[in-house]
């Protein structure tokens, strides 16, 4: 079977529920991996998902602030969530589609880390560091685990490579493409032998991005983004993958997120 993941970071699912119905009703997903959803569970738009035709929904939210959703097609047999550096944030959730030979997804919110790229005079920057190392240690227990299928979906607030910033040179101090993140993104990676599969289109040479600020007066001219998002497979799937997109436009829609969707079609 075909089966198409997107990840988005909506930057609040109640402002922008239009555009989310849009994406679905465009790119049909299977699943679809929401980030910085703002709100509550209660105050989640339930009846417009389900409308749209997606009647399988994990939600981990809080006011205001962060929070998941994965919304599916699929039935879930399991959900649960974990509290990464006990902090209380909902960051990530877990879902296992009813599907055979079973999938299971992990959607992410890893902190921002704050403007300066210090952890001792920045907590923020020290959280960020500490849930990259806790989501390293988890998948290191699983690594042995060779038939595990997995994919590792959301926005990481990382961009690993030269060309997933605009300008490697002037990005190497600016929080998300500093070294010691890199470094610890790459120990993520490695820990569960993960394949990262936008790069499976894209060669590394080319600029590939899914995050333009909202600071510039005309972000697609200046087009000085970065790869924030990122989807994810282990070993068991590394063959999966037949194509990958960003949907770039998405970001030009009125009242749009920063971030655009990533989406991916695995053959399961």
């Amino acid at each position: 079977m075909d089966f198409k993941i997107a990840t988005w970071n909506i930057n609040s699912v109640r402002l922008r529920i239009n555009q989310v119905e849009r994406l679905l009703a465009e790119e049909k997903p299977d699943v679809l991996c929401l980030q910085e959803i703002k709100c509550i569970n209660d105050a989640f738009p339930w009846k417009e998902i389900r409308k749209a035709g997606y009647e399988h929904i994990a939600v981990h939210g809080q006011k205001g602030y962060h929070g998941v959703a994965t919304l599916s097609r699929i039935p879930f047999k399991k959900t649960e969530s974990r509290d990464f550096c006990k902090k209380g944030d909902c960051r990530h959730i877990a879902t296992d589609l009813d599907i055979p030979g079973g999938l299971r997804i992990h959607n992410f919110y890893v902190p921002a880390g704050g403007d300066e790229p210090d952890p001792a005079i920045n907590e923020k920057f020290a959280h960020k560091l500490a849930f990259l190392r806790e989501m390293t240690d988890l998948y290191a227990k699983q690594r042995s685990k060779s038939k595990n299928r997995m994919v590792l979906v959301g926005d990481l607030n990382i961009a690993p490579l030269e060309n997933d910033v605009w300008s490697h040179k002037q990005l190497l101090k600016v929080v998300s493409h500093t070294p010691i993140e890199v470094e610890l993104m790459n120990e993520l990676y490695a820990s569960h032998d993960w394949v990262d599969v936008m790069r499976r289109f894209v060669p590394e040479d080319e600029k590939l991005y899914s995050w333009w600020s909202y600071r510039a007066k005309d972000w697609e001219a200046a087009d000085r983004g970065r790869r924030l998002d990122h989807i994810w497979v282990t070993p068991a799937l590394a063959d999966a993958p037949v194509a990958m997109k960003v949907r770039k436009d998405a970001r030009g829609w009125e009242r749009a997120s920063d971030h655009a969707p990533v989406i991916a079609t695995l053959r399961l």
